[in-house]
């Protein structure tokens, strides 16, 4: 075999504002949903749309700076890989989640950061990766 891929690219409008937090040992983590969109006609030239909504986690400078910028509604391309994580609830039961860690966010629109004074970067998108010995 000749190896693994585990790689995501989504196109989509950031649907609640980013919640910035810092672990323990100090390194920034930001967490956002992001909604695609897909719109297609079907056998009875009916029109359909689906929306799917992803879990997104960035890591240290790209966390900080998705803090800074993205707020509801801002259009992003993310790149980054998936991860599903498990816990038991309160109620016995296993839960899941698949989430995406990004590597990679690029800001699609011209949108205003939550600072208000200064315009969020739209030019180049920010790239970094979470250290994988940050314990979850």
């Amino acid at each position: 075999m000749a190896g693994s891929l585990n790689k995501v690219m989504l196109i989509g409008n950031v649907g609640r504002d980013p919640e910035m937090r810092y672990t323990p040992n100090g390194s920034a983590v930001t967490t956002f949903s992001v909604a695609v969109g897909r719109q297609w006609t079907g056998q009875d030239n009916q029109r359909h749309e689906e929306t799917e909504w992803f879990h997104v986690e960035a890591w240290n400078k790209l966390a900080e700076m998705c803090g800074q910028y993205l707020s509801k509604g801002r259009k992003v391309y993310i790149e980054g890989r998936l991860r599903t994580r498990s816990w038991d609830g309160q109620d016995g039961q296993k839960h899941y989640r698949t989430e995406v860690v990004a590597q990679t966010v690029q800001f699609l629109d011209s949108g205003r950061g939550r600072q208000g004074d200064a315009a969020a970067p739209t030019d180049e998108g920010v790239n970094d990766v979470e250290p994988d010995d940050i314990p979850f």
